[in-house]
């Protein structure tokens, strides 16, 4: 259910921030020729994000700025496909969870904004001991260490009382 309900969460802030990310561009700098496409839309500290636009034309260039989120300048080369120019970014590690602006500026003078959104994923670390049957990997617990003693001295005291008696029993026969 947890998994279900984390999946549609993620699903649906996903679209939200994309939604964002193609609106916001051609409403905020009326003029543009492109928005500012993110991949991904939602990244995690260390990720490392894609930005395309068409706003700087055929092999065009510009330079990003990711400073909103700590990551500074970065260029902008003409890609692969079609009009696009395409560049890089590394999120930071100490980047908090939020949204954050992404700008670029193309040397045709037009500019391009998109939405980053950053989430911290916890990664699920195994906790408790390990059973192998070999002992722990922890130090000992005195309360089992107790028990198994008191165990150990019953044994030893009851076998003795044992065979004592089966050694009296046998000399008075």
């Amino acid at each position: 259910m947890r998994t279900t309900a984390r999946l549609l969460t993620g699903t649906a802030l996903a679209a939200a921030s994309l939604g964002s990310s193609l609106a916001a561009p051609t409403a905020a700098i009326a003029g543009d020729r492109g928005g500012l496409e993110l991949y991904p839309s939602t990244a995690a500290p260390g990720a490392t994000v894609t930005v395309n636009t068409t706003a700087c034309g055929k092999d065009g260039h510009g330079r990003g700025d990711a400073s909103s989120l700590g990551a500074g300048e970065f260029r902008l080369r003409p890609g692969d496909y079609k009009d696009f120019a395409v560049g890089r970014f590394h999120v930071p590690e100490n980047t908090r969870a939020g949204t954050y602006g992404i700008f670029v500026r193309c040397e045709n003078g037009r500019k391009a904004r998109g939405d980053l959104t950053v989430e911290h994923h916890r990664e699920h670390q195994p906790s408790g001991h390990v059973r192998t049957g070999v002992g722990g990997s922890v130090g000992p617990d005195t309360t089992q260490i107790a028990a198994g003693a008191v165990v150990l001295a019953a044994a030893a005291v009851g076998g003795t009382w044992l065979l004592r008696r089966r050694a009296s029993g046998a000399q008075g026969s």
